[in-house]
């Protein structure tokens, strides 16, 4: 079940790779992120001591949880991810250009896990491109609607 979305990193970013990771967070985050107080927006992934770490993502205090002292709702929170996919990224991210996007945040089974991508900025004509693209499957997509 997909709990958050990041649509301004698929307009904004071209996804050369796709990574699935696990999220560490409190139980009252947990709980948060479940009812979907969530936001991705202007988040990337960062690398501190041989982790990975989701950098910038809000997620909003948990009302229920009560008063919880200095809570900071962007804080960084840990990605679970493999030694080797981890020393692979980081290698990646030498490279002129490329970066790491949050792409979707979902629950499989009990856990919260992440979809990370090893993206490239796209330039201003390219997201001229996929918007003319996108109106013409709209445009396709209406037609075949109608001759049906």
């Amino acid at each position: 079940m997909s709990l958050a979305d990041n649509r301004k990193a698929l307009y904004d970013y071209e996804v050369l790779e796709k990574f699935q990771a696990g999220l560490v967070l409190t139980g009252q985050e947990v709980k948060s992120v479940k009812n979907g107080h969530l936001s991705l927006k202007g988040a990337y992934v960062t690398f501190h001591n041989g982790d990975a770490y989701l950098t910038n993502a809000h997620i909003t205090k948990y009302k229920q949880a009560g008063d919880i002292p200095d809570y900071d709702p962007t804080h960084s929170r840990r990605l679970l991810l493999r030694k080797k996919e981890i020393r692979y990224l980081q290698g990646k991210l030498e490279e002129k250009g490329l970066t790491i996007v949050p792409l979707s945040v979902y629950t499989k089974k009990r856990f919260v896990k992440m979809e990370i991508a090893l993206a490239k900025g796209k330039k201003q004509h390219d997201k001229r491109e996929t918007l003319k693209k996108r109106d013409a499957q709209r445009e396709m997509r209406q037609i075949q609607k109608f001759t049906n």
